[in-house]
């Protein structure tokens, strides 16, 4: 295949680096010049649990350097989506898809609204990645990759992807039940990101304190309790057991969000816990927990400039 990665930074480059493993003809593409720059003249550096690499994938910052391909993963932040999607449909051949294995709720029907329903495929990753500068990443924690159609059964392309991401060393699979994937890793996110945003935790320290296990605890519940009423099948049969469980697996990980405000960036709390509380009113189920951490996330991201570091 030819594959397009939209977005240089954590993820991208990670998957970047399974594709080019597997043998595929994978492309970055990026907006911004002087990290295109800096990975064209140095390549990609990776580090951590899968050793030592260096590699050096084609990087355009223009679709039209890459030409037609077979496959677009949007690996970029959930707010970003829509632009990234204008790229995605500049890059697709007769035939070619698009893959989201994004954070949140609303990715894939964006996507699936712009380029059809039948170009696009969602899923889930639980690959931890950390952006240490351009062009040089750490694989901070192995999980699984899990993707499916929009609905139903897995077909051919879906396999073909599964296939060269085991090629590339990456654990991944296929599902019959997109929704629920994406479901079940939203939760798990709800409990774990804004926390250690707020914290400054890492995953696994959350359990430590009764505080913010409580009050993840809390923000998975209320998001079950939607998927309850929405008939979600989550991959999973307890939330937060599933949480904790985690939280274990990943200790030792700065979470995406917490990466983020660490470098004072915006983060994706909209498309996660505020968008289980925009769900929530919808259906009348009330979600307190998951409002107040979107409130403060938010709150926290617009007063960056304003923090006091040090006495």
């Amino acid at each position: 295949m030819k594959i397009a990665v939209i977005g240089a930074g954590a993820t991208g480059s990670l998957f970047t680096w399974f594709f080019h493993r597997a043998g595929e003809e994978v492309w970055l593409l990026d907006i911004h010049p002087d990290r295109a720059e800096i990975i064209r003249q140095n390549g990609i550096t990776l580090e951590g649990i899968s050793g030592d690499h260096r590699f050096s994938p084609r990087i355009a910052l223009d679709p039209r350097e890459i030409g037609p391909v077979d496959l677009v993963l949007i690996a970029v932040k959930s707010y970003h989506t829509e632009a990234a999607v204008e790229s995605a449909a500049q890059l697709l051949s007769r035939g070619a898809f698009v893959l989201t294995l994004q954070n949140g709720i609303g990715n894939l029907e964006k996507i699936a609204a712009a380029v059809g329903k039948d170009r696009t495929l969602g899923g889930s990753t639980a690959q931890g990645s950390t952006l240490l500068g351009p062009g040089r990443i750490r694989h901070a924690g192995k999980g699984d990759t899990i993707i499916g159609e929009i609905s139903g059964p897995p077909t051919e392309r879906v396999e073909k992807i599964v296939t060269a991401l085991r090629q590339g060393g990456a654990e991944a699979n296929s599902t019959s039940n997109l929704e629920g994937v994406i479901w079940g890793k939203i939760l798990v996110n709800a409990g774990i990101n804004p926390l250690t945003a707020l914290t400054r935790l890492k995953n696994g320290e959350l359990l430590n304190y009764p505080g913010t296990r409580a009050v993840m605890q809390a923000a998975v519940s209320e998001g079950e309790k939607i998927a309850q009423v929405k008939n979600i099948r989550l991959p999973y049969e307890d939330a937060i057991t599933r949480t904790e469980a985690v939280c274990r697996a990943t200790a030792g990980n700065i979470s995406s969000m917490l990466q983020d405000v660490l470098k004072r960036k915006r983060t994706e709390i909209a498309n996660i816990n505020g968008a289980l509380a925009r769900e929530g009113e919808t259906l009348g189920i009330p979600t307190p927990v998951n409002q107040t951490l979107a409130g403060l996330v938010q709150a926290l991201e617009e007063s960056y400039s304003q923090r006091v570091e040090n006495l």
